[in-house]
């Protein structure tokens, strides 16, 4: 081959990385814009039915109700029994068609399940939502079908990062959270560009990103690392308990309630009987209590427990939200309790608990680790990486995601190939 040849041939390689940086670039901004624009709806519309529930706590005995809408919403659109989380993860590695129609489902659903008070977070619904819009946008400007899975990973970081003011995690975690042990590199531009859009649609619109500043980091000392190892035991074990009693749940509510009509409402009147024996500090996200336990370090002992049992009769019952935020609320407040029994500082303790038991229930410790910075600061993040690895390891494979692939062993090299538990 001569020098022209070769010449030619690099030029047009090279335009050819220009051109799909360029239009991945537009395609992600879109989307990041479209998701931020819609995530600020959503969290705003969340917030609003959470301030009204609190002031009207009488609504919490009417959640039977409001599962019942929801029931007849998915019913009616013909989105019963396969519209989900798992479903969006799913069609990455796959050429499964993402509805859009279940966009304002997910979103109508998770506001309701908040109204009356549900245990539920909003990231699934988040990932419900930016999944729709990815897929939507990919089919609109015709990417094919190997470009589709970027499209959807786009739309996920967007509306994550509009949720949640993380625009590193949102980007990581959507490339990490579909398969574990592989990461989408080629997705990495694109879904930075989209989280950091839909970052920047939030802040014009008035949210404030979520961080907390942590006032003791413990010292580099061998006693310390081997607490927060053991806070990493700890984590690893209470995420395995976690997502058994979200799987376990969902399998008796559909095995002796088959009508979902019956199901919500049977679910959602345990939730009432159980709020009405303990109060409402369970219900909703319980933003409040997290905030409490890293910013004072407080929480009461069996506040993890409790979160667990009401988060796992939510979402296995059929009410809709997420399961990441209950997540932070069982972490945080189960790092309190053991922050104060083996002599770790409460606060750091709390927030190494939130980012230990989120990694280990996702299977996703780079993004973990992003997500310990973006909150938290840089300060502490080797005591961070300690108790991020051991629970990601110790966590076997289970997962909050039964659509999440394990491709790779977690002790040894070996391609595996197997569905999370």
């Amino acid at each position: 081959m001569d020098i022209k040849s070769v010449v030619k041939h690099d030029s047009k390689r090279t335009s050819q990385y220009i051109l799909s940086f360029f239009k991945w670039v537009l395609i992600a901004a879109v989307t990041g814009v479209i998701g931020g624009g819609i995530g600020t709806a959503f969290r705003y519309a969340i917030d609003y039915v959470t301030a009204f529930r609190m002031e009207h706590s009488f609504l919490v005995y009417l959640l039977p109700l409001g599962g019942m809408i929801i029931a007849f919403l998915y019913r009616v659109t013909k989105l019963s029994g396969h519209a989900d989380t798992n479903l969006i993860i799913s069609s990455v590695r796959t050429d499964e068609k993402i509805p859009i129609l279940l966009a304002p489902v997910i979103f109508l659903s998770t506001v309701i399940t908040h109204l009356f008070g549900g245990s539920a977070g909003r990231e699934g619904a988040a990932l419900q939502l930016g999944g729709c819009i990815g897929s939507f946008i990919g089919r609109t400007v015709k990417l094919n079908e190997k470009e589709m899975p970027i499209a959807v990973m786009c739309g996920m970081s967007g509306l994550f990062c509009a949720l949640f003011g993380t625009p590193l995690t949102a980007a990581l975690f959507a490339m990490e959270v579909i398969s574990v042990g592989i990461i989408y590199y080629s997705a990495f531009v694109p879904c930075l560009v989209s989280s950091l859009s839909a970052f920047g649609i939030t802040y014009l619109l008035g949210l404030s990103p979520m961080n907390f500043i942590l006032t003791e980091i413990p010292a580099m000392t061998l006693v310390n690392f081997l607490l927060i190892a053991v806070l990493g035991v700890g984590c690893a074990l209470v995420s395995i308990v976690f997502c058994l009693a979200l799987k376990w749940t969902h399998k008796l509510a559909a095995k002796y309630f088959k009508n979902e009509y019956l199901r919500v409402a049977v679910g959602g009147t345990a939730i009432a009987l159980l709020t009405l024996l303990v109060g409402t500090r369970y219900s909703g996200t319980g933003g409040l209590v997290i905030f409490s336990a890293i910013e004072s370090g407080e929480a009461l002992p069996y506040d993890f427990a409790l979160k667990i049992i009401f988060t796992a009769l939510t979402i296995g019952f059929g009410y809709k939200g997420g399961e990441i935020i209950p997540t932070f609320f069982i972490g945080a407040t189960f790092g309190v309790v053991v922050g104060s029994l083996i002599g770790l500082p409460p606060q750091f303790a709390a927030a190494a608990g939130l980012v230990s038991l989120f990694c280990a229930v996702v299977n996703c410790p780079i993004a973990s680790l992003a997500l310990s910075v973006e909150l938290f600061g840089g300060a502490g993040i080797i005591f961070f990486g300690v108790s991020v690895a051991i629970s990601y390891m110790l966590s076997g494979y289970y997962s909050l995601y039964s659509g999440q692939k394990i491709m790779y062993s977690k002790r040894r090299a070996r391609f595996i190939n197997k569905n999370a538990q």
